[in-house]
């Protein structure tokens, strides 16, 4: 055997080179290297498809599945704060929840304003310059610009069919003759404490009475197109359901929204990421699968 392992290793001295683990030539180093070359090289090449990935993703969640609102008045106030020169609040709507159910009394909604509304509180002034117009509507679907649609947000206080009317001797709002019970209303330094009356209402069916929680600074279903059932909104113009204050950061919080036609209050709303971040986040397992599934294809190609 001896023979053998010394005829094998006079006779094939490459053999032995190749065990020994030494390189076959003086720049067989640098080939090692380059796999690693090419790997730096690679993420600079998919960066580019990252962001574009992330992008994309985003604007399809924007699309179809929630988006961020800027609150611009103080109708909703105290809930959320909207003004003049202050940092106003931004508010994460789902579009889902309505897919699968129908607002209820509670919900704080955004809305595409029907025809009879006159005042809108989220139109924003289109530029006059083409190239600005272009870098407003890209803000506007990735959530940081103002939406650039009429629409409006007000919490739903009655639904199809119901009866609304104003007030109690207690200065309540009633609902087929019960008063409501709700404890997110904020009454506006110097507009005084007690609401407008207003007639009884017979809200049409597949339409939503709604009211801002500031109830002395909101233009809403009593008054919009001049009240009674103009000021119904259509539930086909809801576009979502306000669920969490995304932005500023000290204001991060879901939405509350007790039910005011009983006195239990409605559970806290689910809370989800922001779009932008979770297109960021969904790019690189995207991008992940989509690279393996390529190496899948020419790994069998390869074999063919």
């Amino acid at each position: 055997m001896a023979d053998v392992m010394r005829s094998g290793s006079a006779e094939d001295p490459q053999g032995a080179e190749h065990s020994s683990g030494a390189p076959d030539v003086p720049g067989g180093a640098s080939r090692r290297r380059k796999p690693k070359d090419k790997k730096k090289g690679s993420f600079w090449r998919e960066l580019p498809i990252l962001i574009v990935t992330a992008l994309v993703l985003t604007v399809l969640i924007q699309a179809f599945l929630a988006r961020v609102y800027v609150i611009p008045s103080q109708s909703m106030e105290q809930t959320l704060h909207g003004c003049t020169g202050c940092n106003n609040d931004r508010v994460l709507v789902d579009k889902i929840t309505y897919r699968f159910s129908d607002p209820e009394p509670g919900d704080v909604v955004v809305f595409r304003g029907p025809q009879p509304w006159v005042q809108n509180e989220f139109e924003a002034d289109e530029p006059s310059n083409p190239v600005a117009g272009f870098f407003q509507g890209a803000a506007s679907l990735l959530g940081f610009g103002a939406p650039d649609e009429k629409d409006f947000v007000k919490r739903v206080v009655a639904v199809g069919g119901q009866t609304v009317e104003c007030c109690d001797a207690q200065n309540r709002v009633l609902v087929d003759g019960k008063p409501l019970n709700e404890p997110y209303l904020y009454w506006e330094p110097g507009r005084g404490v007690g609401q407008d009356e207003f007639k009884a209402v017979t809200i049409p069916p597949g339409h939503l009475w709604v009211m801002g929680d500031n109830r002395n600074d909101s233009a809403d279903s009593r008054v919009q197109g001049g009240g009674g059932t103009n000021g119904a909104v259509p539930v086909d113009n809801v576009i979502g359901k306000a669920q969490l204050i995304v932005l500023p950061p000290t204001r991060w919080q879901s939405i509350p929204e007790p039910n005011p036609q009983t006195t239990a209050l409605g559970a806290p709303a689910w809370q989800t990421g922001v779009p932008l971040g979770v297109g960021f986040a969904a790019a690189f397992p995207t991008l992940w699968l989509g690279r393996r599934l390529v190496g899948v294809v020419k790994q069998r190609r390869s074999s063919e």
